[in-house]
């Protein structure tokens, strides 16, 4: 079930992020991406992630600038493994 949800939220962070207008050269060029701004959330099955919190609690897995959506979602996977938040 955890690889499911793992799968859903990546998805979710590709078809939202991927609408940006790349390079992105710093966060806060996504913003214009996310559907309900800095509202937006992601969630699947009982993992709700927020917007806000992938840019200021995993900033330190983000390297800019970024050309392509994937090298974007790879980093921000690699946090969210890191915290355990698919456990």
């Amino acid at each position: 079930m955890t690889s499911t949800i793992e799968a859903a939220i990546r998805q979710q962070l590709i078809d939202v992020f991927g609408a940006a207008q790349y390079p992105v050269t710093d966060p806060f060029e996504l913003l214009p991406a996310l559907p309900n701004g800095a509202a937006t959330t992601f969630e699947a099955g009982d993992v709700t992630i927020g917007a806000m919190e992938l840019g200021m609690e995993y900033a330190d897995y983000q390297e800019y600038p970024y050309e392509r959506v994937e090298p974007l979602v790879d980093d921000l996977m690699t946090g969210l493994r890191d915290d355990d938040r698919f456990s």
